[in-house]
């Protein structure tokens, strides 16, 4: 039998092989993850039947090493730390399959970075639903996205509501609009110059798309930069355009480097528009718009957006780590309004 060399015939065998080892991989880890919240179970009941403290758990680490030295993963601090994790996580049954998908790397990440039970439950189904590495999952927490998403969910909504059309193609086409999209997005991984114009930005932001992508979130695909619409006898180009894998449509990216202003929201629909009419193919869901801008003023968005009769959403970025106790506090106003 000759075999080309371009031949797939092998793909769907190789297809097996490796939906067979993330399988195994994930039971293991499952089993692993289970152990060491059983683990934790155990020195947590006999700290309160048997008096047990970091002493006992010292003996128990050594005579662990002493019976096997191969066992890894057993030291006093880690056994320790299954005590705490599974008392974080015992009075939350909802959690506790969670916990069981994630690596004890990233679960110790999620555990030791976060405080509330709220601010953990959020970053275990994002690690879930993103696949996240150890450094990726770093970076999602050290940057804040609990709180942001936060303000998002609070923000996003009210505007949504106030126009019709956003109301109908948003809201019950896009049902997950507000975990999609963020009121700030950080972008501290640019290095860009202190007068930076809209095209470094757009520049930086390609070559960085790894890094976007994490940000903006894994459902995005990269179509172009500059992409090109035809107008009658007039070229037009988007600035970054991306298709939505969830949503199914395209995602339309304009940056701007200054403050909203109402005039920007027109060139945006006016892109919407001709993607509708010219590149959205028949199956896919109405294209949205997302318009960065380096600040806004709320009450000003709120009034260009409320008869606004495409689906577009203004969102701010930072380029550099933002406080997370002036986040907080913004959530608390956010509540408090």
């Amino acid at each position: 039998m000759n075999i080309k060399k371009n031949d797939n015939i092998f793909d769907e065998v190789l297809e097996l092989i490796v939906t067979s080892k993330v399988k195994v991989f994930k039971q293991i880890n499952s089993e692993l993850i289970s152990l060491y919240w059983d683990i934790g179970e155990y020195i947590s009941n006999k700290i309160k039947s048997d008096g047990w403290g970091k002493n006992t758990v010292k003996e128990l680490s050594d005579y662990i090493f002493k019976k096997d030295p191969n066992l890894k993963g057993f030291s006093q601090s880690n056994i320790w730390r299954m005590k705490q994790f599974y008392e974080e996580y015992k009075d939350y049954p909802i959690l506790a399959p969670l916990v069981r998908q994630l690596t004890w790397t990233n679960n110790l990440l999620i555990f030791s970075k976060t405080k509330t039970i709220e601010e953990k439950e959020f970053y275990l189904n994002l690690s879930i639903k993103e696949r996240y590495s150890k450094r990726e999952l770093e970076r999602q927490i050290d940057s804040a996205i609990f709180e942001r998403s936060l303000i998002s969910s609070k923000k996003l909504a009210p505007l949504v509501r106030e126009s019709t059309y956003m109301s109908e193609s948003l809201e019950n086409n896009y049902s997950n609009v507000d975990n999609i999209f963020r009121d700030k997005y950080l972008f501290e991984f640019l290095d860009l110059p202190q007068n930076y114009s809209e095209n470094d930005l757009k520049k930086s932001l390609v070559s960085n798309m790894k890094k976007l992508i994490l940000e903006i979130g894994r459902d995005f695909t990269f179509v172009g930069e500059e992409f090109r619409l035809q107008v009658g006898n007039k070229d037009f180009y988007i600035d970054l355009l991306f298709y939505h894998r969830e949503l199914q449509c395209l995602v339309a990216f304009e940056l701007k480097i200054d403050d909203f202003k109402p005039e920007y929201l027109g060139q945006l629909n006016f892109y919407l528009e001709a993607l509708d009419r010219d590149i959205k193919k028949t199956h896919e869901k109405p294209s949205v718009g997302v318009l960065l801008c380096k600040t806004k003023d709320d009450t000003v968005v709120e009034y260009a957006i409320s008869k606004n009769l495409s689906p577009a959403l203004i969102a701010e970025y930072e380029t550099k780590l933002i406080n997370k106790r002036l986040l907080q506090n913004k959530i608390e106003q956010i509540l408090e309004n």
